[in-house]
This record gives structure tokens, C-alpha cells and sequence, in this order.
């Protein structure tokens, strides 16, 4: 795997957020009996239905080659999967609906994502490449893995959540607010790989035009 240990701006500025979040349960800031968790969710839900959208309208992944389109695809469902995690698989929005319904979508989206690696040769080598040859922003992923592990420790108060839950009121924002890094810094890593793949593209056809023009 090629690192890439460049600390960008935006790595520093989610290693800030992640140090400060802890302190928001030390402002006493309203929680409106839960209206403000409740819009930071559906601000997350529409983040990741973004994050779904934006990765197939911008790599295009039914106009990429063998290997890189079974890629792309994926990674579409990867978005869509944490936006049903997200929303409890539409529960959250639909709470009268049978459950059943809501497990179904469940089983769904989790077989999209983890059949394709079972029974595709093709997604297997892809990804296989991508870790062997594609550089990988060592900080950005280990300041977006940290804040998604603290978010779990705060939900299902473990070991470590007291040292990020200054107050038990304001668990469940101290949970969402630590979300937010976590999506920020998928999309970024994923956003840094669709770009590379689109320079490569490009350098490629010109250089293609340059010796076509000879």
C-alpha cells in the first residue's frame, strides 16, 4: 500500500472538531427535548444520500472500464447501505410500517454490498489494485476511522466513551456530532480517489491526442 502522509487543511480542521465536540456537552446547549439530534440525523441522512448520488454522477461508474466499474458500483451501494444504517434501514422516518419491511431493506443492502465480494473475481482484483498501487491519505482516514470508533463508544458506552461524554443528557448529540467528521471524511478519501481516477483519464487521453496528431 502507498501512504500518503501529507496533513492537509482539512485533516487539521477534523482533528480540531474531534477535540471540541467533547466540550459542546460543557455549553448546556438546548436539546428541544431531541429536535436538535433529530435534525443533525436528517442532515446525516441527506449527506449520504448526496455522497450516493454525487459518486455515481461524477465517476460514472456504468461509463468506467471492466474492474473500475464494478468498483464504482460498489462504492455507491457502500454510501447507500450507511445511509440505511443511518435511518434504521427507513424506520426513522416510517415508524408505523411493519418491521419486516425495514428488515428486508436491511437484507438487501447488506447482500448488494458483501455478495459482489464474494462471487466477484473482478471487484476482488480491483480492489485488490487500488490498495496495492493507489495512494492512501494515511491521516485523513485515521482521524475519519477515530471519530466513527468514539461515535460507537459514546452510542454503546464503552470503555472509552467517558472520556469523551463530559455529560450523559448530551450522549446522544456527542454521538451525532461525532458522525459528522466520520462522513466528512469518507466522502473527502472517496472524493481524493474519484479525482486521481479522473486526472489519470484525461493525462491519458491527451497523450492519446498528442499521438493520434503525429
Amino acid at each position: 500500500m502507498k501512504l500518503d502522509t501529507r496533513i492537509t487543511s482539512i485533516t487539521v480542521l477534523l482533528v480540531l472538531a474531534a477535540i471540541v465536540i467533547p466540550f459542546t456537552a460543557d455549553w448546556h446547549l438546548p436539546l428541544l427535548d431531541g429536535v436538535v439530534v433529530t435534525w443533525i440525523e436528517n442532515g446525516q441522512a441527506l449527506w449520504l444520500l448526496f455522497g450516493a448520488l454525487f459518486t455515481a454522477w461524477y465517476i460514472k461508474p456504468l461509463s468506467r472500464p471492466e474492474g473500475a466499474k464494478q468498483f464504482w458500483l460498489w462504492a455507491v451501494v457502500w454510501w447507500l447501505v450507511l445511509l440505511g444504517r443511518s435511518t434504521s434501514w427507513g424506520r426513522a422516518y416510517f415508524p408505523d410500517e411493519p418491521r419486516i419491511i425495514f428488515r428486508g431493506i436491511s437484507v438487501i443492502l447488506i447482500a448488494a454490498l458483501a455478495l459482489p465480494v464474494l462471487f466477484s473475481k473482478t471487484l476482488r482484483h480491483e480492489i485488490v489494485r487500488r490498495l496495492r498501487e493507489e495512494p492512501f491519505p494515511l491521516w485523513l482516514f485515521a482521524i475519519t476511522a477515530a471519530t466513527f470508533l468514539i461515535s460507537d463508544a459514546v452510542e454503546h458506552h464503552r470503555l472509552m466513551a467517558p472520556v469523551f461524554l463530559h455529560n450523559l443528557h448530551y450522549a446522544d448529540l456527542i454521538e451525532e456530532l461525532y458522525e459528522l467528521p466520520f462522513m466528512l471524511g469518507l466522502f473527502l478519501i472517496t472524493l481524493g480517489f474519484m479525482q486521481r481516477e479522473r486526472v489519470g483519464e484525461n493525462a491519458t487521453s491527451r497523450v492519446g491526442d498528442v499521438q493520434f496528431a503525429k
